[in-house]
């Protein structure tokens, strides 16, 4: 018992007594001591006391698919820091191969008592993937955000970045270099985001082959695979469903001997770190990571203030940024 006190004294930057009027329901600490107090027993792994149980965490599962692809750590870095400020302490889980499953994961958060949970990709993005878990959620009223897709049934309010726009924005910028056979590099055919972006393109331009359209996983190695195809098929203009995959067509096309971009014009998707010092720097169509992580915080803590949010899927537009993997389309 002493040895926790002095943890969480530690940990919150109190007195040893001031945790134990709190652990003990004694008055004379302020609210928002006693919230530290708990979450900080929470994060170290104690139990609360019996007379506190009911009571959820300040705690938020931020559950994120992947670390590789630098999308998902500024997603987390803006959603983590807004967390803070409200007085919600983030708890990161990542997906990893043969390791915890997103499922998993949700079921460590509801031991947790947790106050809420985000999404920033995971299964609710695959129409095919199995979505019992999120059920949980919903039927014991935990406040849940997902980003950048939806599962309309459960109600949960959805932040996401525009993909019809955004294919728009890369769809034009390429035909008006003067490129005719642009293709697509997306993720699975379950999913979402993508399914929406093939939607939009096929919008735009009426008639798309299928043979212009390849799947991959997200990877660069994916991109890679899937631009091997496209370029044998006379693609010179790549709109992809990510930076990663993106970089696996300029790596693609290089290695066919094809120049980037007097042959083969790249276009990504997320402009994520470090986009603007690959070479060629990438073109690609920014995601409003900064807006849609503070509207994720605002959407979740409403929730978890008690107030009713619609269930509807907020869409912020992405912007165009032009750098150097596109050129006018090669003649000839």
């Amino acid at each position: 018992m002493t040895r926790r006190l002095a943890e969480v004294a530690k940990k919150v930057g109190v007195s040893e007594a001031t945790v134990s009027r709190v652990l003990n329901g004694k008055p004379g600490v302020s609210e928002a001591t006693r919230q530290a107090v708990l979450s900080a027993l929470d994060v170290l792994g104690y139990e609360r006391p019996t007379q506190l149980r009911g009571e959820r965490a300040r705690l938020v599962g931020l559950v994120l698919p992947e670390l590789q692809n630098p999308i998902f750590p500024a997603f987390g870095e803006v959603i983590g820091g807004a967390l803070a400020q409200l007085g919600l302490t983030p708890v990161l889980c990542t997906q990893t191969k043969g390791g915890v499953s997103e499922a998993d994961y949700v079921a460590l958060l509801l031991q947790q008592q947790v106050s809420g949970v985000v999404f920033a990709g995971g299964l609710y993005a695959q129409a095919d993937a199995p979505h019992d878990h999120y059920r949980l959620l919903a039927d014991r009223n935990i406040p849940v955000v997902l980003v950048n897709a939806a599962i309309g049934h459960l109600g949960f309010p959805g932040v996401s970045c525009d993909d019809a726009v955004a294919v728009e924005q890369a769809w034009r910028h390429l035909a008006s270099l003067g490129h005719e056979r642009i293709g697509l590099v997306l993720g699975p055919s379950d999913h979402v985001p993508s399914a929406r972006k093939l939607a939009a393109a096929r919008a735009i331009a009426g008639e798309l082959p299928d043979e212009f359209v390849a799947r991959a996983m997200f990877s660069i190695e994916g991109g890679h695979a899937a631009a091997v195809k496209l370029i044998e098929r006379g693609v010179t203009g790549f709109i992809c469903a990510s930076d990663p995959l993106a970089l696996g067509v300029v790596r693609a096309a290089r290695r066919k001997g094809l120049d980037v971009p007097s042959r083969i014009s790249v276009v990504g998707y997320d402009d994520s770190a470090l986009m603007n010092c690959t070479e060629p720097p990438l073109t690609t169509v920014r995601q409003p990571i900064e807006s849609m992580g503070k509207a994720v915080v605002e959407l979740l803590n409403a929730q978890i203030g008690g107030r009713s949010v619609p269930a509807d899927e907020l869409l912020f537009e992405p912007e165009l940024v032009v750098r150097g993997s596109t050129a006018q389309a090669p003649r000839g």
